[in-house]
């Protein structure tokens, strides 16, 4: 429901004030008798006390009711047609067991996946996808608009699953093949990774030059210190163990990778510039959306004047009604 003249509405605060005169204009309202024993006689002949207050609640409901058609309720619904081909990302996670670094809190892991979510809520209308690797890259969800389904797989994404190790070449191969068939205007892959390429036969200068080959940009993320660090690793039975081990990036071919597609590098020593860096990403991919809205209304305003028409024409008729006033 909504008004189209809603100014017309400001009118209904002027009715209080006839309200209070009309009230003090009955009370002053009287007659001096010398004797009141006719008047008891007619007792029998009383008018029913509504018929003194009928000709204005009739005009005042009236005027009400007018007004309120003068403002033009409607109601309807909005239709909005959007026409964008999107962008369509992959999103890449490491999930070697150097991730479960305690440097980022509570690990390097959780802490990045906190941020991925916050950039997929970010999105609107594209593609995104997720790749995880380890010894091996795999998809572990596939370009999609279902956002929520999306992060239940950013959420189950853990150590362990994949073989240990670091192949960012076949993590960004594997992105990159899922981009191959997209017609999107843009497709863009972004590595997050602690480490330093050890696993995999695709090297990931390789692996970038198939990707600038599709047309795909690459964004490498380094994330974590370099230093001596606690993270858990798995013993043969199946427990874990915390081990001090050292972890460090590989600066120099994240930055290879990135300047071979025409993306960017970054590093993130801590979760806030990590965020801040999924924001910026943010900000250089955005998608170009056009909106046509369609609104159609449905006029009330007749509903209203039917009853105002009787309320003025009932006043009307009172006077030949047993409400009639006698002078």
């Amino acid at each position: 429901m909504r008004f189209a003249d809603p100014w017309f509405l400001l009118l209904l605060l002027f009715l209080p004030i006839w309200l209070v005169r009309y009230l003090k204009g009955r009370r002053r309202s009287s007659a001096t008798f010398s004797n009141t024993w006719l008047i008891r006689r007619l007792s029998a002949y009383r008018r029913p006390d509504i018929a003194d207050h009928a000709p204005f609640v009739l005009r005042f409901t009236a005027i009400v009711l007018i007004i309120f058609a003068l403002a033009r309720p409607q109601t309807g619904y909005r239709e909005e047609n959007i026409t964008s081909r999107g962008i369509d990302i992959m999103l890449t996670l490491d999930l070697s067991s150097s991730m479960t670094a305690t440097d980022l809190k509570p690990t390097r892991l959780v802490a990045a996946k906190r941020v991925i979510g916050k950039f997929i809520d970010n999105r609107k209308n594209d593609r995104i996808g997720l790749v995880v690797f380890a010894a091996q890259g795999y998809t572990q969800c596939p370009l999609t608009l279902d956002y929520p389904v999306l992060k239940n797989f950013l959420g189950t994404a853990d150590i362990g699953v994949i073989e240990d190790g670091t192949a960012i070449g076949m993590a960004l191969a594997t992105a990159a093949n899922r981009l191959n068939d997209s017609e999107a205007k843009s497709r863009i892959v972004v590595i997050l990774t602690d480490g330093v390429n050890n696993r995999g036969a695709i090297d990931p200068v390789t692996a970038a030059e198939m990707a600038k080959a599709i047309g795909v940009k690459v964004y490498t993320i380094g994330v974590g210190r370099e230093g001596v660090f606690y993270q858990t690793v798995k013993r043969p039975d199946g427990t874990d163990r915390q081990v001090r081990a050292r972890t460090e990036i590989d600066e120099k071919l994240l930055k290879q990778v990135a300047q071979v597609t025409g993306g960017r590098y970054f590093r993130a020593q801590d979760e806030e510039t990590l965020s801040r860096i999924y924001e910026e990403i943010d900000r250089l991919e955005k998608t170009d959306v056009k909106i046509k809205v369609y609104v159609r209304h449905t006029d009330w305003f007749m509903w209203l004047l039917i009853p105002a028409l009787f309320a003025m024409g009932s006043e009307l008729l009172l006077p030949i009604t047993k409400f009639r006033t006698v002078p």
